[in-house]
C-alpha cells in the first residue's frame, strides 16, 4: 500500500478576495450566469494549500494527462522517496532517474522535475510570500520558463495555490463547455470570444470559471418525450 504524503502545517491562507461579493458581482453583471448561480448554489472554491511552491508543481506535473487516481498512486510513490514524504528540491538530486521512473513517472515527467528542483535550487522559483507579492501576469511568465509546465498550469496555481479572483483560463475543456451549455452556443466558444463573453465578470473571472466547471458538470436534460398521437378512428365500412 502506498503512503499518503505527509505535509508539514502551513501557514493559513484565505482567498486573495471575498466569494459572497463575487457571485453579487457576477449575479448582478450576468443574467445567464445567475440562473446558474441559483442552480449551483454558493462558490465553494477554495485554496489547495501546499507546503512550498516545488511541491505544488512537483504535484501539478505528475498530474499531467492522467487521472486522479493513477496519479494520486504515482504522486505518493515519489514523495515516499523523500524524507517526511515531501517532495524538497534540495533533496532531488541524491534520487537516481531509476527510482523517480520506479516510481512512474514518465520520462518527460522527470525531465520536468529535474528542471523544476535545479530552478528551485538556485532561485528561480518564487516563495509563496514571493508569488503573493506579484501580479498575475509575472508570476505566469515565471512558472513557463520550467520544463514541462504551460500558461494551464500556471493558471490553476494563480487559482487554487494563490487565490487569485481574476483568473480566466481560456484554454481549459471544462470552462469552454460550461460556457457553450450556459449561453446556448451550438459550438465551443474560441478564446477570442470566450474573452469577449467574460469580460463583464471581471474582476471576479476566477469565480466565473468556477461556475463554467460546475455548467459543465451538470447532467444533460433529457428532451421532452412526445406524447403519441391517440390512434385515428376507422370509419365503418359502408354497406
Amino acid at each position: 500500500m502506498t503512503p499518503s504524503p505527509k505535509r508539514p502545517r502551513t501557514k493559513k491562507r484565505g482567498l486573495g478576495f471575498d466569494p459572497v461579493a463575487a457571485v453579487a458581482h457576477l449575479r448582478k453583471v450576468d443574467p445567464k450566469l445567475m440562473k446558474l448561480i441559483d442552480a449551483v448554489g454558493p462558490c465553494t472554491l477554495e485554496l489547495d494549500e501546499q507546503p512550498s511552491v516545488f511541491f505544488a508543481l512537483a504535484r501539478s506535473i505528475t498530474f499531467q494527462q492522467l487521472n486522479g487516481k493513477a496519479a494520486s498512486t504515482i504522486f505518493g510513490r515519489v514523495c515516499a522517496l523523500f524524507p517526511d514524504q515531501i517532495p524538497d528540491a534540495e533533496f532531488l538530486p541524491s534520487l537516481s532517474d531509476e527510482k523517480l521512473r520506479g516510481a512512474g513517472l514518465s520520462r518527460s515527467k522527470l525531465l520536468a522535475l529535474r528542471d523544476l528542483g535545479a530552478r528551485a535550487s538556485r532561485g528561480e522559483l518564487p516563495t509563496f510570500d514571493e508569488a503573493h507579492a506579484m501580479d498575475d501576469e509575472a508570476i505566469i511568465a515565471r512558472l513557463v520558463e520550467v520544463r514541462g509546465i504551460g500558461r494551464w498550469t500556471a493558471e490553476m496555481f494563480l487559482m487554487f495555490r494563490l487565490g487569485r479572483p481574476d483568473v480566466l483560463p481560456v484554454d481549459d475543456y471544462g470552462v469552454k463547455k460550461g460556457y457553450q451549455v450556459t449561453y446556448g452556443k451550438r459550438e465551443m466558444p474560441t478564446k477570442d470570444e470566450l474573452t469577449r463573453g467574460s469580460a463583464k465578470w471581471a474582476p471576479y473571472r476566477s469565480v466565473g470559471s468556477w461556475y463554467m466547471w460546475r455548467a459543465a458538470d451538470q447532467p444533460r436534460k433529457a428532451p421532452p418525450k412526445k406524447t403519441p398521437a391517440p390512434p385515428a378512428k376507422k370509419k365503418p365500412a359502408r354497406r
